[in-house]
C-alpha cells in the first residue's frame, strides 16, 4: 500500500479514537509529509475542520510555489469545501482512498486541471461504511444533509 495513504488512514483512525469521523488526510511535497490531519468537527465543535482542512492548517503557511508541487491525500473523496481549498492553492494532484461512501465534486476538480486518482482502498471503504451505519445522523451533519 502507498505509504502516504497509510499515513492518512492512521489519521482517520486517530480521529475515530477521539470520537470523531474517521477521515484522514496528508499533504506531501517532494516525497515528504508536510501536513497531516483528520476530521475534527466533533472534537473541536467546528463547522469546517474536515480532514483536508485540518491537514492544510497543520501544514502551516506556505508559499504558492510549494502548494503547486503538493499532492493531497485523503481517505475519502473531498467535499466541495475541501476541494475548493485544494483549487484555491492550486494543488495539482489529489489521491483519494475511496469514493464509494461519498463522492465529492471530482469531475469539477478534474475540469480545473487537477489530477484526481481514486485508489478504491478497501480499508478506507470499510472504515467509513461501518461509521456511517453506526452514526448516520452525525455523518449527515458532516456532509451538510
Amino acid at each position: 500500500m502507498d505509504k502516504f495513504l497509510q499515513a492518512a488512514i492512521e489519521e482517520a483512525k486517530k480521529g475515530l479514537k477521539e470520537g470523531g469521523i474517521p477521515i484522514g488526510s496528508v499533504l506531501v511535497i517532494d516525497g515528504k509529509i508536510v501536513g497531516r490531519g483528520h476530521n475534527r468537527r466533533v472534537q473541536d465543535s467546528s463547522a469546517i475542520l474536515h480532514a483536508e482542512m485540518d491537514c492544510l492548517e497543520n501544514a502551516g503557511r506556505m508559499a504558492a510555489s510549494e502548494y503547486k508541487k503538493a499532492i493531497l491525500y485523503s481517505t475519502l473523496s473531498p467535499c466541495s469545501m475541501c476541494s475548493g481549498a485544494a483549487l484555491l492553492y492550486k494543488i495539482p494532484k489529489i489521491i483519494i482512498g475511496e469514493n464509494r461512501t461519498f463522492k465529492g465534486p471530482e469531475e469539477y476538480v478534474r475540469s480545473c486541471g487537477v489530477e484526481v486518482e481514486i485508489l478504491d482502498n478497501q480499508e478506507c471503504f470499510d472504515m467509513m461504511q461501518s461509521f456511517i451505519q453506526k452514526n448516520p445522523q452525525l455523518w449527515n451533519e458532516d456532509i451538510g444533509e
